[in-house]
């Protein structure tokens, strides 16, 4: 039985009375009481405290009324890409995530957290208002939609720790408060650092969201076109639908961002919790081995200095735990002085081979003073679809026939 009104074992049908009963003194506050909304907490497999939580959380923001009565900063409206447009052959309503153009340094100077989640539920709740004129116009139930994940453009700059912080608790948001929302998300045009970006945040996912990520290859506008008419697709992604100007990516309904001028900057920075600190004497330096089983995980690093300059490179030896002077080992990225003590120091490798990469701080060329350095290191693996996602596994995708598409289980 799909746990869906009308197909109802009897358990599924014993735990929705039952699950009404519970939440009765509750559930008159909150505009959605049909069966078919508490049967999406059941299917979700959420627990009877969460759907008390939704309730609280309508309350605190204003989620009622936040499509009519609230307005996200200017900045948010114009810089963070995305939007809602056509229809899919089921009549779900389609949303477009559009990656490449997002500044999230500019965006995260300009706004604050709290807007941006607030920014999310109400367009959580645009779209199950366009679910209900669905349902209503075409005569059944529609109560979730489909994502189109547009990866053009991804790079490390989205992968900025206190970027991905954020994402994660939006993704969290709408996990605890909209279960059995999203019908199918469609990747597309994933590069591959992809991998590596999806590990970051899929933890935040439950099993059954993972489950409704569709990876696409080459092909992915064959794909789209058999899972939406092409009236209802933008041309830009293998559709018809344009603007009334004609712009093929439907940009009156579709926002593509862009760099945030910094004119819309309300701080300098963004206050940044390191996960180490160390005291470098002065004329001596600091090195830090990770080593690297995989080809495609990538070594990130943020750090700051008091006081004074300090010099940075990563180097690449053989041996894990053996020490050596920086000219004893392969220079992967030269090093130089960095004025972390002004501005605090981000950057990435991406690990072509297998090894130990030591991080190095130098202060050898100090002979007066030593500096204390915060910093925190991550190694980002690359497990996605085992471990590399190259161009012969993207010659796969574009090869396979199958018009369902090859469905990724994340696990």
């Amino acid at each position: 039985m799909s746990g869906r009104v009308g197909d109802l074992s009897p358990k599924q049908a014993e735990a929705l009375a039952q699950l009404r009963e519970r939440v009765q003194d509750v559930l008159p506050q909150c505009p959605y009481q049909s069966d078919h909304f508490l049967l999406r907490w059941l299917r979700a497999h959420v627990p009877l405290c969460s759907t008390v939580q939704h309730l609280e959380f309508r309350k605190q923001m204003k989620a009622d009324t936040i499509t009519t009565d609230w307005n996200p900063p200017e900045v948010i409206e114009k810089f963070l890409s995305g939007g809602m447009c056509g229809h899919d052959r089921e009549g779900n309503p389609i949303w477009y995530d559009v990656i490449g153009p997002v500044d999230p340094k500019g965006l995260l100077l300009s706004a604050s957290k709290q807007d941006f989640i607030k920014s999310k539920v109400r367009d959580c709740e645009m779209l199950q208002k366009e679910c209900d004129r669905q349902t209503q116009r075409l005569g059944k139930n529609v109560e979730s939609i489909t994502m189109i994940y547009d990866c053009d453009g991804l790079g490390m700059k989205h992968l900025w720790k206190p970027a991905i912080d954020l994402y994660g608790e939006v993704l969290t948001m709408f996990e605890d408060n909209y279960p059995e929302g999203l019908k199918r998300l469609f990747v597309i045009k994933a590069p591959k650092l992809f991998p590596v970006a999806y590990n970051l945040v899929k933890h935040f996912l439950s099993e059954d969201t993972r489950r409704k990520i569709v990876v696409l290859g080459a092909n992915w506008k064959e794909v789209l076109l058999m899972h939406i008419d092409q009236e209802e697709l933008p041309a830009a992604y293998g559709g018809k639908l344009t603007d009334p100007d004609g712009d093929p990516c439907c940009r009156t309904r579709i926002t593509y961002a862009g760099p945030v001028p910094k004119s819309y900057y309300v701080r300098d920075s963004i206050k940044i919790q390191y996960e180490q600190s160390v005291s470098i004497s002065r004329g001596s330096s600091h090195q830090m081995e990770y080593e690297v089983l995989f080809p495609g995980c990538v070594l990130r690093w943020q750090f700051a200095s008091d006081g004074a300059d300090i010099g940075f490179g990563v180097f690449k030896k053989a041996r894990l735990g053996e020490w050596q002077r920086a000219g004893q080992m392969l220079e992967v990225l030269p090093s130089q002085r960095y004025n972390a003590h002004l501005v605090p120091e981000e950057g990435s490798l991406t690990c072509a081979d297998p090894g130990v990469y030591v991080l190095r701080f130098d202060n050898t060329y100090s002979f007066v003073h030593s500096k204390r350095i915060s910093f925190t290191v991550e190694v980002l693996l690359s497990d996605f679809l085992s471990v590399q996602f190259d161009e012969c596994l993207r010659q796969s995708f574009a090869k396979c026939s199958d018009a369902a598409l090859m469905i990724i289980c994340f696990t």
